[in-house]
């Protein structure tokens, strides 16, 4: 299969995976749009959790020995001149890891690491040929539970909120369907639909991932902290917009996830500074209506990168609250690991961190494609509405990736 890597051979470099010799970037989500013609990768580490240790640290380490310096980020470093800077992905299980929450979960697609940090420079690039030897084509998906499954999920989380366990719990279904063909194009045709903020793409040995994300996971600009979370959808009608603005559930769901958000950037900003902004304001993407809150604070000093991926990951909006306990039902009650979805990718550069949240994200190892979807259950919720929500979500992306 073709991802358009470099077949130049490979140089280890310590305890810090590889460093590949130049190849073509294939837009990495939130990169800068002047910079993705003219960046060459220059290091890359992997990190799987089988290998120990703590991403969070590993990742700011990293990015220091190669140029970027992130150990205070209200106080960016200078820089080197050919860094421009790097992609970073993050999966939902390393973020649960971070958190001491469980991951034995199976991955269903194991291949892919569970961090990634991809350090880029400015140069010349050569663009890989597309693999048109093979046709594009891509079979029936096949779902990890059923929606009878799933609605029992949606029942079971009821229940804990009943006994006072948790007051939100985020459920996510996968599904992988084969295909043959190069799966580059179909991830960049996802990529590119409309509303994604975080489209692009991510390539690795033997694995890629396609976002098209809307949703800020953590943004840090100036010194300033933000984070969008993103809860509540309905069909782009007129009347859908009207249903999700006047929903008591939809809001008291998305306001449980903000006020979690909340008590994230207030770990790690300083003292009185958290503000909401555009509380529950209903934003486009595709054929959905979806509900969208921005918090901000002001970066506590020498707030460093791995501090930061330990308060903000998993996020919110895709576990629920209170956020452990959510993860250890998580565990319990999906039948796969998220993948590379519901986790953090997007572009780190010397001045500023821009992450999207891994919704609306697919990923393809050597023989099949993955989606992920899902919602946030309350007390309210109706087993068969989350299904239908989450059916929702995955029609357009899975409609993309087929070509039609």
């Amino acid at each position: 299969m073709a991802y358009g890597k470099s077949t130049e051979r490979m140089r280890k470099v310590g305890p810090y995976g590889v460093e590949t010799l130049p190849q073509v970037l294939v837009d990495v989500p939130a990169a800068p749009a002047g910079c993705r013609d003219s960046l060459v990768e220059s290091a890359r580490l992997h990190w799987h959790r089988a290998d120990g240790g703590d991403p969070a640290a590993l990742a700011e380490e990293f990015l220091a020995a190669h140029g970027l310096d992130l150990h205070d980020l209200a106080r960016p470093a200078p820089h080197g001149p050919r860094v421009c800077g790097a992609a970073l992905y993050l999966s939902a299980a390393a973020g649960a890891h971070l958190t001491g929450a469980p991951t034995t979960t199976p991955e269903p697609a194991p291949t892919l690491p569970d961090l990634a940090v991809v350090v880029y420079h400015h140069g010349p690039t050569r663009r890989a040929p597309a693999d048109a030897t093979t046709p594009w084509w891509l079979g029936p998906w096949t779902e990890s539970w059923t929606p009878r499954q799933h609605a029992a999920a949606v029942d079971a989380v009821r229940a804990a909120i009943g006994r006072g366990d948790v007051y939100q719990t985020n459920l996510v279904g996968h599904a992988a369907a084969r295909y043959t063909g190069d799966p580059l194009p179909a991830l960049r045709r996802l990529g590119a639909l409309p509303g994604a903020r975080y489209g692009g793409v991510l390539t690795g040995d033997d694995w890629a991932i396609g976002c098209a994300s809307p949703e800020t996971l953590i943004e840090v600009r100036d010194g300033t902290l933000t984070t969008r979370p993103i809860k509540g959808t309905r069909p782009a009608t007129a009347a859908g917009r009207t249903e999700l603005l006047d929903s008591a559930k939809e809001r008291a769901e998305h306001i449980m996830i903000v006020d979690l958000e909340r008590n994230d950037l207030a770990r790690i900003a300083r003292t009185g500074t958290v503000t909401v902004e555009d509380l529950f304001a209903v934003r486009r993407w595709c054929d959905l209506w979806q509900a969208e809150s921005t918090v901000r604070a002001t970066a506590a000093d020498g707030l460093g990168l791995a501090d930061l991926l330990r308060a903000t990951c998993p996020g919110g909006s895709v576990t629920g609250a209170p956020k452990r306990a959510a993860l250890h039902q998580i565990a319990d009650l999906e039948p796969v690991g998220r993948g590379a979805s519901m986790g953090a990718l997007g572009w780190i550069a010397p001045d500023h961190v821009d992450l999207g949240l891994t919704i609306r994200t697919a990923a393809a190892d050597g023989e099949n494609l993955h989606t992920w979807a899902g919602g946030g259950i309350t007390w309210d919720s109706d087993a068969h509405a989350e299904v239908a929500e989450a059916a929702a979500k995955t029609a357009p992306i899975r409609a993309t990736l087929a070509g039609r």
